[in-house]
């Protein structure tokens, strides 16, 4: 691990103010543009749990259906969860569920689209993040050893600093 102790920051951090207090960034000035941002994550889970979500079986109703809303209504949130988001004008959420049968479990993928004056990549990470957490507490009466990884932002378009796509998984 690196060790930054040491090393001045030269970068101005635009969440910090004159006296080091955390501040929302002013975006007021900022251009309106169309941005998009997709993240994504997995949950893996035992095979059994798996069976049955895929079957519809599970205890306590349609879990994919159930974590889809519930990643939608995250993503739309955000600002509420996240101490220095901007509340956005949401104009598109979608939340996929691909099954992944050789690892055993979901790779989630969010998608939200807007036209602000500031990014989305944090709705979209929320309501991939809360869409895990949702289909974990569907699911945990069959497997209370599921885990919640790779929660990352593959791509954001728009904005000042123009286009980003993960160059690896």
């Amino acid at each position: 691990m690196q060790d930054f102790s040491k090393k001045k920051v030269q970068t101005v951090l635009s969440h910090l103010n004159e006296a080091g207090e955390a501040q929302m960034v002013d975006v007021s000035e900022k251009k309106v543009t169309k941005r998009e941002a997709i993240a994504t994550g997995r949950v893996f889970m035992s095979k059994a749990c798996f069976t049955a979500i895929q079957a519809g079986d599970a205890p306590k109703g349609d879990v994919l259906g159930t974590a889809r809303i519930a990643g939608i209504m995250a993503a739309k949130q955000t600002s509420n969860l996240i101490p220095m988001c901007h509340p956005l004008p949401i104009k598109k959420v979608n939340v996929t569920f691909t099954p992944d049968t050789t690892a055993i479990g979901y790779l989630i993928e969010a998608s939200v689209t807007t036209k602000s004056e500031t990014g989305v990549e944090m709705e979209a990470l929320t309501a991939v993040s809360v869409a895990a957490l949702t289909l974990y507490d569907m699911a945990k009466a069959l497997d209370k050893e599921m885990t919640i990884t790779d929660i990352r932002l593959l791509k954001k378009t728009g904005g000042k600093s123009g286009d980003y796509i993960r160059k690896s998984l």
